[in-house]
Order: C-alpha cells, then sequence, then structure tokens
C-alpha cells in the first residue's frame, strides 16, 4: 500500500498536499472519539507537502515514502513539536530544535509529518492513558485499550488516520498494540536500528514500524534501518538476510511460566497454530514454558532493568520529588526502581547473558518459537480497574528485549471481546528475515482487514 500510495505521488496522480489534507480531515472527523493525537503540525504540514509537489513538478525525487503523512510517537522528537513524553513533568515543554533519530530518516524518504501519537506515561504501560492527555481508545472496541506504549500510533493506523506511524519497543510496546489493533509489527534484531538518544532502558529499547501489510513493514524497516555514532550496539551493516524457511516451529502458551492463559487467548492460539502448521508445512513442536527459561524469571529481572535505568535517567531527587504528580501506574514502576539495591539490578542485567544463550540454544539457526502475543483479551482503555498497572502475567513480550531476539506480532482472528488476537513469532538473532517471511506467508494464506470496522484504511 505504501510504495503504490507514494509512486502516485512521485508519478503525480495524487498530490502530496491532497494526501496531507485527507490525514487532516480524517484525524479531525475521528480522533475525539479515540484520542490518539496529541499534537497537530497541520499548516507546517500542508506547505511542506506543497513544496514537494513543485519539487516533484521540476523532476526531483522526493524518496520511497513520497508524501506520506506521519504521525510521530510522543517520546520521540520532532521538530518544532514539545515532546511530553505523556508527562505533567513535560507539560511546558519547549518545541523540539530537530527531528529524532527515526522521524528524521522517514521524513528523508519522503514522508511528511501531520502530527504526535499519544503514549502512557514515560512509555511505561501496555494501556495507553496519562494524566497530561487521558486515555486512547482502541478503535475496534472503544471500550479497550490498543494497548502500549505505541497505542496511540496504533490506533491512528487501525482507524486510518495517517499513512504511517512511529513506534519503539523496549518491553513489547510495537508487539502489544499491534496485537490489540490488528496490526503486523516488528521489535527488529536489537542493534539493527541505531539508537539516538541514549534510550531510558539502555539494552532494551530499539525502534521498529508497525503497519497494516507485510510489504508495508518491510519498506518501513528498510528506512530505518542503519548504525549511528555513538550507539555501542548498533550493527555497521545489515546481516546477511539469506531468507528461506523455518526448519523448526516450536509452540507455547507462554515464554514465562506464569499458568494458563486466558481461556478465550487459548482458543485462538490453538486455532492459530493449526493453521500455521499448513501454511509452513512443519509439524509444530510443543514446549513447555518452563523449560524455556531456567536462569531465572526474565519477566521479573525486565522490571528491575527497565525501573532502575529509567530512575537514574530521570534523577532520584526529581522522581521522589513528583510521586504525587506521576500517574499510579509509572509511580508504581519508579517505586520499584527506588527499592532496588545496587546488587540485585547489576545481578538481573548478568542473567541476560544466560537468557540470550537459553533462546540461542533453543531456536538455532532456523528454529521460530510461536506464543500468543497476549495472554489476556483485552483490558480497560484506562488500564485496570484493580490496580495501577499490567501485571507481568499478561504479556509475552519482555523476554525478546533482553535478549534481542526479533519477534513479530501477526493478526490471527478476532476474539470474543472484539479486539483481534494476535499470533508472535520469534526467530533467531540477525534473521528477521526469517520472521518476516513466515509474517509473509501467513498473510497470504490468511489476508487480515487493513482497518478496524467501520475505518477506511489510508489507502482508500
Amino acid at each position: 500500500m505504501l510504495r503504490t500510495l507514494a509512486g502516485a505521488v512521485r508519478r503525480r496522480e495524487i498530490a502530496a498536499r491532497e494526501l496531507v489534507a485527507r490525514a487532516l480531515e480524517r484525524i479531525e472527523r475521528h480522533d475525539p472519539g479515540i484520542g490518539a493525537v496529541v499534537f497537530l503540525r497541520a499548516d507546517d504540514a500542508l506547505e511542506e507537502a506543497a513544496r514537494m509537489d513543485e519539487a516533484i513538478a521540476r523532476g526531483e525525487d522526493p524518496g520511497p515514502l513520497a508524501g506520506l503523512p506521519l504521525l510521530v510517537k510522543d517520546i520521540e522528537d520532532l521538530a518544532g513539536a514539545p515532546t511530553t513524553f505523556g508527562s505533567l513533568l513535560f507539560a511546558d515543554a519547549p518545541p523540539a530544535a530537530d527531528d529524532g533519530l527515526v522521524p528524521g530518516r522517514l521524513r528523508r524518504a519522503g514522508a511528511i509529518p501531520v502530527g504526535k501519537t499519544n503514549v502512557p506515561e514515560f512509555a511505561i504501560e501496555g494501556f495507553t492513558a496519562n494524566r497530561l492527555f487521558g486515555a486512547t481508545r482502541n478503535p475496534w472496541a472503544p471500550a479497550l485499550s490498543p494497548g502500549g506504549s505505541s497505542g496511540g500510533s496504533a490506533a491512528a493506523l487501525a482507524a486510518g488516520l495517517a499513512a504511517i506511524a512511529t513506534a519503539s519497543d523496549g518491553g513489547g510496546s510495537i508487539r502489544i498494540p499491534a496485537a490489540c489493533c490488528g496490526l503486523v509489527g516488528i521489535k527488529p534484531t536489537n542493534g539493527l536500528v541505531g539508537r539516538r538518544p541514549i534510550p531510558a532502558w539502555i539494552d532494551l529499547s530499539t525502534d521498529g514500524p508497525f503497519a497494516t501489510t507485510v510489504e508495508d513493514l518491510r519498506l518501513l524497516l528498510d528506512v530505518e534501518i542503519g548504525p549511528v555514532a555513538g550507539d555501542p550496539a548498533a550493527l555497521p551493516t545489515r546481516p546477511p538476510w539469506p531468507g528461506g524457511e523455518p526448519g523448526r516451529v516450536l509452540a507455547a502458551p507462554r515464554v514465562v511460566d506464569h499458568g494458563p492463559v486466558a481461556p478465550e487467548v487459548a482458543t485462538a492460539f490453538e486455532a492459530a497454530l493449526g493453521a500455521l502448521e499448513q501454511i509452513l508445512g512443519l509439524e509444530i513442536t510443543p514446549i513447555e514454558p518452563a523449560a524455556i527459561f531456567r536462569a531465572g524469571n526474565p519477566d521479573d529481572d525486565w522490571f528491575t532493568i527497565a525501573a532502575t535505568e529509567h530512575l537514574e535517567q530521570l534523577g532520584r531527587a526529581v522522581v521522589e520529588a513528583n510521586l504525587e504528580r506521576l500517574h499510579p501506574s509509572s509511580r508504581a514502576f519508579f517505586e520499584i526502581g527506588l527499592a532496588t539495591p545496587l546488587e540485585r539490578y547489576l545481578a538481573a542485567r548478568r542473567r541476560r547473558f544466560d537468557y540470550v544463550r537459553e533462546l540461542d540454544e533453543l531456536l538455532g539457526d532456523d528454529g521460530i518459537l510461536a506464543t500468543p502475543t497476549l495472554a489476556w483479551a483485552g483490558w480497560p482503555a484506562e488500564g485496570p480497574a484493580d490496580a495501577p498497572g499490567m501485571p507481568a502475567e499478561v504479556f509475552n513480550t519482555a523476554v525478546q528485549n533482553l535478549t534481542g531476539h526479533p519477534a513479530v506480532s501477526l493478526p490471527a482472528g478476532v476474539l470474543p471481546t472484539g479486539l483481534p488476537f494476535g499470533l508472535q513469532l520469534t526467530g533467531p538473532r540477525f534473521r528477521d528475515d526469517l520472521v518476516l517471511d513466515a509474517a509473509e506467508r501467513w498473510e497470504r494464506a490468511r489476508p487480515w482487514t487493513p482497518a478496524a470496522p467501520g475505518y477506511e484504511p489510508f489507502d482508500a
């Protein structure tokens, strides 16, 4: 869809200004009921689009994303827009002087930023609600969450508000909202997309795309990939991707043994595995969650590492002085960091090496692990009513951030709650091609709707 739409702009079959105007009209019409967009740059975007149309008329090539309206997650800088992190602590943030790394790469490829999208405070949660902008609602089921932390971006794509919306993933923040909103999303192998500035969760976070088709996902990943000066984990070049089929498929309801998943999730997962077996032509081998990681509990260690590192980034004194201003969920998160001694933090970091080894050995060179992306069938847009935040056992997504392995979430049906069901495929490190090729085969066999019911995809 994106390649076709951008090609039409380059051939002057449709104007970039027309696409930007379409995005602005849809945001005005649909977003009041969703709450995905928190900042608009309407006039600037229209002017940029008009200049692009003039450049194309002169014979210039604006890039592979020519004229495509872009929304930027509000933890990333966008020149001329504030970066609030969904927090009262940054409510008066000045406009950013420059684009962040990925928004800049997308803009240089021809995308035109039209605004910014909502996030849970400091991108901490699996639901998108904060005390600055309120809650974002899922276009598939407005009472429920689009997930988080890239929930505003995912809701915007599912409602057809823009062609592209950025995402990042430190504990599932691409894959969780992709699953909730019927999108395909990938957390790439850590290091594939360079990082600047230093993430709050130093070794856990990476940028990556989600989209309405696997073809679009590949295109966006191609634009985002690349090293950056200052990132010690960034790969200097893209690893060789031979493509091809997986040699083995393992399946587990969870990656950490938190007990049974929700019954409706279990039913959807069983059906998805039956389809996956036919599509890939491989017998799927079940594996017990307790057999995947024996060195410890990766979910517990994720919280220890992430909370402690984020606390250090903001500053202990700043957090302690502003606990009452924080959303209850982020307050509970930072309290983990406040209570973590140095020895516990370092021990969790050291266990990462064991988790990487265990998953490397499990998958080998060509294995894929299939799981539900989420163990629950949805939760309220404002978050759970009986707790400040989502418990770890809801997700199957933090482990891949600890280990660096690529993982893709695929639309694989619709749950009784009205939300899509996400099937997650985790592959060997540096074999993003393996999960992308499997995702493409899945899409050919089981195509999904490109927008939530009642909304038009952006190509329409």
